[in-house]
């Protein structure tokens, strides 16, 4: 292999965009670096942004550190086959990733209507990529290179790896690996397993010999299946039998660790599916190691005019770790990326830090500096350090584990010295906290430095709901614990002397949410004088465990009955959230008539809306004094 051009790194002071500085995109910048052909191809449904937060680019970065020449095609025109020529076959394979989200995550909102923003698409704009745009790019590179290894990857691909749900068709699919006809699919972060790939393709090895990597599935006959797998239930009895995906979904999740995990096996009719266990974690010294490759950190200047939205959100933050213990059941996240925490090290984010003050755009801000969960920066316990997570036990939810340990000290060690940058004004906490964890450090100086320090007049949480029942089923903490923390944050800002608030997070027709917990929610915001905004009806993605709750009516952990919002009741439960909008009234009396609560139509002030009398006289339409857009009031 001939020697490969590095992209050099972002020069400081923000210099204007120069396409030698990223990955070559066209044959013209493949040629202005004396390349014919790249070793490897990435075609990704996302616009290409160079910046650490957005997958593709990571890969792509990724392999040119190990001398490979990477060309990235970022949301090809994939009605023929031509545009994915474009750049040349490459000499040892194709990578594809519909990108940062599910293709039809990113296309259709929870009742199924398209979307009419793209965030990772030039100026927000729809229709750059395919519904289902890893398999539909599989069959474009199989119509043109029949022989070339395929390897998928991405969020898209890492959950749709065995038999699994899909919400949009309303039915149970194939392992997208059989569908799209690759040679392997790599799930979870990639960089172990995709190392192992390249440098097995290099040396010559036929990507059918490449079926031992980590993190990878693959595709064989009956007879191929390694005698040491567990065998799940076929596709077949899946698609027919909800206690049959309940059951194959509680084994595959008993065998998600990279240590004690065994492979998985699965008969999807033609093939077998064989998942390799997951690929062992990074240390801190290779995490930094990748998040401080040459990143412009910038939009490719194909994209100069229009921009990508997603970049503004993350141009100026940090990500501190990798991995998840919080385990909720709706989260892709965890399943992703692991319940394991991967950490990079205090230096390397105070150089990446003091870099981007070096910029001309910069403006003293850091907006964020986190994960999946911000204050997750440390193992929970010393067994999870030792030996990764517990099977069959969750850390947090929906109680405690006894030999969880909150530790906030790294994390508060981290925000003090990015504070104390110079160039940096404010550093803010802006990705989710575990308000359940924090209650738990009998150490509550981190409480007092996050108000006095990183938050931005608003906090945001999740607590996602007020009733017990359904917040199990969430593996969430329930009320009690929500306000437990909303009287301490009130506490400690009245401390500081800060007039600073809470914004949640609330889902509705969550699997095991009935009218009846619905409207003790909204009896619990109207008490808290609590008006949410931000508001998420469930959506089933695949793999979770709250899908599986969705799709059949059964909790895959106990085998109990599960209560399923669908159709009607779906809009129901959302007005019951917003009970105070004028326009969601009638919504929320057919709610609590259905429910039982007609004590709750009327002018009390305990009650939630007013009966129709009143609000067709011109009266009070029972959404109070304060409309939408006025300032929250303080919580008590």
């Amino acid at each position: 292999m001939g020697r490969v051009t590095r992209s050099p790194a972002l020069p400081s002071r923000g210099a204007p965009a120069d396409p030698s500085r990223f990955l070559p995109t066209s044959p013209g910048e493949m040629a202005a670096r004396g390349w014919d052909r790249p070793d490897f191809l990435l075609v990704s449904g996302d616009a290409y942004v160079d910046h650490s937060s957005f997958g593709p680019a990571v890969v792509g970065r990724f392999l040119e550190s190990l001398g490979f020449r990477v060309a990235l095609l970022p949301q090809p025109d994939w009605h023929t086959p031509e545009p994915f020529a474009s750049l040349g076959r490459p000499r040892l394979a194709a990578l594809v990733t519909a990108g940062n989200l599910d293709s039809l995550v990113c296309h259709f909102t929870a009742e199924k209507k398209r979307r009419r923003r793209d965030e990772f698409s030039p100026g927000g704009e729809p229709g750059h990529r395919p519904d289902r745009a890893t398999l539909v790019y599989c069959n474009r590179i199989r119509e043109l290179w029949k022989d070339l290894p395929l390897i998928v990857g991405g969020i898209e691909a890492s959950l749709r790896r065995l038999a699994h749900y899909d919400y949009w068709s309303d039915e149970v699919r194939r392992s997208l690996l059989v569908d799209c006809r690759a040679d392997l699919l790599v799930y979870g972060m990639g960089e172990v397993p995709l190392e192992r790939i390249a440098r097995g393709l290099e040396e010559g090895r036929p990507v059918e010999s490449l079926r031992e990597v980590p993190g990878t599935c693959y595709r064989v006959k009956g007879d191929g299946v390694p005698p040491e797998a567990v065998r799940l239930p076929s596709y077949d009895a899946v698609r027919g039998d909800g206690r049959i995906f309940c059951d194959a979904f509680r084994l595959a999740s008993e065998e998600q660790d990279p240590f004690r995990g065994r492979p998985l096996a699965q008969d999807q009719g033609a093939w077998w599916v064989v998942q390799n266990p997951p690929a062992p974690p990074l240390s801190p010294e290779e995490l930094d190691r990748v998040y401080e490759l040459p990143f412009t950190g910038e939009a490719h200047p194909r994209y100069s005019d229009a921009g990508v939205p997603a970049l503004e959100e993350v141009r100026f933050s940090l990500t501190s770790h990798r991995g998840c213990f919080g385990d909720c059941s709706f989260c892709a996240l965890s399943l992703h990326q692991g319940r394991r925490i991967q950490r990079r090290t205090i230096p390397s984010l105070i150089r990446e830090a003091t870099a981007l003050t070096e910029r001309r755009d910069f403006k003293g801000t850091l907006h964020d500096v986190g994960g999946p969960t911000a204050n997750f920066r440390v193992p929970p316990c010393e067994k999870a350090r030792r030996d990764g997570p517990c099977r069959g036990r969750t850390c947090l939810g929906p109680s405690p584990c006894p030999n969880l340990r909150a530790d906030h000290r790294d994390y508060r060690e981290l925000l003090r010295r990015l504070r104390s940058l110079p160039g940096v004004r404010k550093v803010f906490v802006r990705s989710g906290l575990r308000y359940d964890y924090l209650l738990l450090d009998p150490d509550g100086s981190f409480l007092e430095d996050l108000c006095a320090h990183h938050v931005s007049g608003q906090l945001r949480i999740a607590p996602e709901h007020a009733s017990d029942a359904v917040t199990a089923r969430m593996n969430k903490p329930g009320r009690e614990v929500l306000e437990r923390f909303m009287e301490r944050f009130a506490e400690t800002n009245r401390k500081l002397g800060k007039d600073q608030y809470l914004v949640y997070y609330f889902m509705t027709s969550h699997p095991g949410c009935t009218l009846t917990d619905a409207v003790e929610l909204a009896e619990f915001l109207h008490r808290r004088r609590i008006r949410p905004r931000e508001v998420q009806d469930f959506t089933p993605t695949p793999g979770s465990r709250s899908t599986c709750m969705y799709h059949t009516g059964l909790d895959p952990l106990t085998g109990e009955p599960v209560h399923v919002p669908r159709g009607r009741e779906r809009h129901l439960q959302r007005a019951l959230v917003q009970y105070w909008m004028p326009e969601n009234a009638s919504l929320v009396r057919e709610a609590l008539r259905a429910a039982g609560r007609e004590d709750l139509i009327g002018t009390a002030p305990r009650c939630l809306v007013p009966p129709e009398e009143r609000r067709r006289a011109g009266k009070d339409d029972g959404s109070g004094s304060r409309g939408p857009g006025t300032r929250p009031r303080r919580h008590p």
